[in-house]
């Protein structure tokens, strides 16, 4: 019996190790934030995934073009030693469709994001399903946009703490209208898995506009009942959607 089970033992034990090694084949994760909140709003979700055991990257985009992101969220990629996943939130998806094509990128996550095609803007994507009126008021030099602050909570994060809401809004990053109006190319989508997280409360982007565009893509979707800033009203749940994405685009 023992001469049987030895064999049998190692055998299993090397599958196994065998399996572990295939599913840790991708450990980088990097994170494109979306217009109004900066990347730091992203700590709760990157502290669950590297407690994973995964390498998670900010890309602090500058918001000033579209060009000008898709450059910032590259040399991010340059840094990356293997696969990695792109991960982006509201216009943040506009980035990742764009910069996805990066070779190193095996997989892409739009969380409560735009997903465009190509030739779209996200103007012209946002005005598809409008979400309703949102306050967004411009600059005096008519070059940026930003969140009326006493709208911020309704229209962005209402499902965070009353005192969070009010120190997001008036940390808020104003993006560029030059931003919003320019067309992403060739969708990385289009040759890359992805997975889509729909914030079923979201007030920034329709969510049935997240919806149409990730049956679009072809994307996984996962619904959470949560505002436009998911990520960081519901960190557990989109760590397990990051996760499971890059457990199955490093296969």
């Amino acid at each position: 019996m023992r001469n049987y089970l030895t064999p049998i033992a190692i055998a299993a034990a090397s599958s196994m190790a065998a399996f572990g090694a295939h599913a840790a084949t991708l450990k980088n994760i990097v994170v494109v934030h979306g217009a109004l909140a900066d990347g730091s709003g992203w700590r709760d979700a990157t502290n669950i995934l590297e407690k994973r055991g995964f390498n998670v990257t900010i890309v602090q985009e500058p918001l000033t073009s579209l060009a000008d992101d898709v450059a910032a969220t590259q040399r991010i990629l340059d840094l990356q030693d293997g696969p990695t996943l792109l991960v982006g939130h509201s216009y943040g998806g506009m980035v990742i469709t764009e910069a996805g094509r990066d070779d190193k990128v095996t997989g892409l996550v739009y969380v409560a994001a735009f997903q465009p095609d190509e030739g779209e803007s996200l103007i012209k994507a946002a005005s598809a399903i409008p979400a309703g009126k949102m306050n967004i008021r411009e600059t005096n030099d008519g070059k940026y946009l930003y969140l009326d602050p006493a709208a911020f909570a309704a229209d962005f994060a209402a499902d965070l703490p009353k005192d969070q809401v009010s120190f997001l809004a008036k940390s808020q990053v104003f993006a560029s209208k030059e931003a919003f109006s320019a067309a992403v190319g060739k969708p990385a989508w289009k040759t890359k898995k992805s997975w889509s997280i729909v914030a079923t409360e979201d007030r920034s982007i329709n969510p049935d506009l997240e919806r149409m565009m990730a049956k679009r893509a072809g994307s996984e979707v996962t619904e959470i009942k949560a505002s436009h800033a998911v990520f960081m009203s519901q960190p557990e749940k989109v760590a397990d959607v990051i996760q499971k994405a890059a457990e199955a685009a490093g296969n």
